[in-house]
Order: structure tokens, then sequence, then C-alpha cells
């Protein structure tokens, strides 16, 4: 693991620590019997059955690589622009001390719209997933990084019991290779380089054809323009976890629209264009 990784871990033993005593597992249970769930896989499989980039938006208010990404950060208003934008699914950081995010902030985005949503967090005990849960998560991030596969294996487990669905974030082939062992159809492959932070889209298409078909590929981080979109699409790679391009704008899901989608609505007129002439 790189020393930044190695270290938020160890910050999150200590969450963890103080949460089981502020909150106790059986607590969450209760307040988990109280929350529905959404469909997240099905989200992003009904966008690709009408052809169109499956997206999962990113409710994100810094990381450590760029510090404060949107000053004017109010989570419903982001989660309402993204759905209006055509988003499948969000995703919200809820690590406090280096992503400046909240579980609050995930609460305040799923009752705003009706996307499914993803806890983007570092995983790496049960009382997390339960914890997820209990928030109104409908999905959980397991980094290969930060887990043994027996880890990974008890945590997915776990989560399905409790109807959750899993991503499970890779960051090379050795890791996809132990992820796919793994129940969950849901493999995100992470363009970020984990020693160096740099970003490169080429490590999500140096593993595509590793990852088997009745799978959904996940590409993530560097995601930055429609050219990278477009390239990317152009590899068949129909699902993206993008954040940053989305918070630096002035309107996320104006964003997310023209980043995904105006060409498609484009490329529609233009049809229904032609099938007019034709029939006249």
């Amino acid at each position: 693991m790189s020393d930044i990784l190695d270290r938020i871990i160890a910050v999150k033993r200590e969450e963890i620590r103080a949460a089981e005593q502020s909150a106790p597992l059986e607590e969450l249970e209760l307040e988990a019997g109280s929350r529905d769930l959404r469909d997240f896989v099905g989200a992003l499989r009904a966008k690709h059955a009408e052809g169109k980039a499956a997206v999962i938006a990113e409710v994100k208010k810094a990381s450590p690589s760029k510090g404060v990404l949107r000053k004017n950060f109010v989570p419903a208003e982001i989660a309402q622009s993204y759905e209006k934008g055509g988003t499948a699914c969000l995703s919200v950081l809820t690590d406090v001390q280096f992503f400046k995010g909240s579980g609050a902030y995930l609460q305040e985005a799923r009752a705003a719209c009706s996307l499914p949503v993803l806890r983007k967090d570092f995983i790496i005990d049960p009382y997390q997933v339960m914890e997820a849960r209990a928030m109104g998560a409908d999905c959980i991030l397991l980094i290969a990084a930060a887990l043994e596969l027996s880890q990974m294996q008890d945590l997915e487990a776990y989560a399905h019991s409790l109807g959750l669905a899993v991503l499970l974030e890779v960051h090379d082939a050795d890791e996809l290779r132990d992820a796919l062992t793994l129940k969950t159809p849901l493999m995100g492959i992470n363009n970020r380089n984990l020693r160096t932070f740099q970003t490169s889209i080429d490590t999500t298409i140096g593993m595509l054809e590793m990852v088997p078909e009745d799978h959904i590929m996940v590409t993530e981080s560097g995601i930055l323009s429609r050219v990278d979109v477009e390239r990317l699409r152009a590899m068949r790679v129909d699902t993206f976890l993008v954040g940053e391009a989305f918070m630096r704008a002035d309107d996320p899901g104006t964003e997310l629209a023209r980043m995904f989608f105006l060409r498609d609505h484009g490329n529609r007129k233009r049809t229904q264009a032609r099938a007019r002439a034709v029939a006249t």
C-alpha cells in the first residue's frame, strides 16, 4: 500500500473503535431495518439496455491530492442536478478526515433524488458495512489494495446478506485476478497510481480483456473531458465513475450531460430528421 493509504487505514481503525462506542452495532441494525433499498446494479444495466453510458456521479467536496474541489457544496442540490443530467447512480464520499465527507451528505443526497447511492469510503470492517446500510447506502466500495482476499470475501458476503451491492475496486492485473473470484458483478478499475497519484485511462484499457462479459466494468478516476469519454466508449467501456470534472463545474448535472449525452441527443435528432425526410 502507498503511504497515504496506510495512514488512511490507520485512521479508519481509530474511527471504527470510536463509532462502536457511540453507536453500538445493535443500534445500527435497528436503523438499517427502517431503510429502503434501491437497485444499484439494475440502474446501471438499465442505462446499458438503452445503449447509453451508465454514469456513477460523485458527490465529493475534496480530495487529499487536490484539496477542496467545490466550495458551494450542497449535496441535495448536487444530487438533483445529477439526476436531471441523466446519471444512473450516485457515489457519495463519507470519509471525514481525508475527503471532508460525511454520512449526513449521503443521507441528504439520497433523500433529494430517486437514484441508488454508493457509500464511497475505506471499508475494512463489518461495522462499516452495517453503518452504510443504516445511513441509507445501496452499495459499498471495497478497495482491493486495502484488504486481503479473505477480508474482501467476508465483507462482500456480509454486504450481500444486508441487500447491499458491492463495487470492488482494483488498480492492477493481480488485484483484478483476485477480485474476479468474488461474486459481485461490479469491477471498478481505478486509473490512479497509488504510489504517484497520477492518473491514466490506459490503466482501464490495458485490463479490459481480463473482465468477463457478464461483469460490469467501471472505469474510475482521471475521466476529465468528453475526449476521455469518447476514447473509452470507442473501446466499449460503458460504465464510468466521475467526480472531479463535475464538482468543478458550475452545474454538475449540465456538465455530466455535456460529457456523456449531448452527442447521443444530437445523433437522435439527426436520425429523426432523416426519418422525416424519407417519409416525405
